[in-house]
């Protein structure tokens, strides 16, 4: 099993997760983050510290997130497993589905 991040974090992307994550597995697109599942090793750091609630145990993931596992999974189809977010950098563009959704309104 795995940390998954789901629809809160798109277009907000406040990061302090990504700070919290001992092994560097939370990657950013254009719109949202995502754990690779191969290299997330469940320490839980990164939940606690998302102000949106947006990070999920896979096994509690809300039914209306469910499809966020397959999403964080498949935005990595073409990079696999980079093994470390913050060596490559951000990741041009997003999984099809977050690309997709309107964007939300900012302040």
């Amino acid at each position: 099993m795995t940390f998954v991040i789901a629809l809160p974090c798109v277009d907000l992307m406040d990061k302090a997760c990504v700070d919290e994550c001992p092994v560097d597995c939370i990657y950013e697109g254009d719109r949202m983050l995502y754990i690779q599942p191969d290299e997330c090793t469940d320490c839980g750091a990164c939940e606690p510290v998302c102000p949106v609630e947006a990070i999920y145990y896979e096994d509690d993931l809300p039914t209306e997130f469910s499809g966020f596992t397959a999403v964080n999974a498949e935005f990595f189809t073409t990079v696999g497993s980079p093994g470390s977010a913050s060596r490559i950098g951000p990741i041009p563009g997003d999984h099809p589905y977050v690309a997709a959704l309107p964007h939300k309104a900012t302040a």
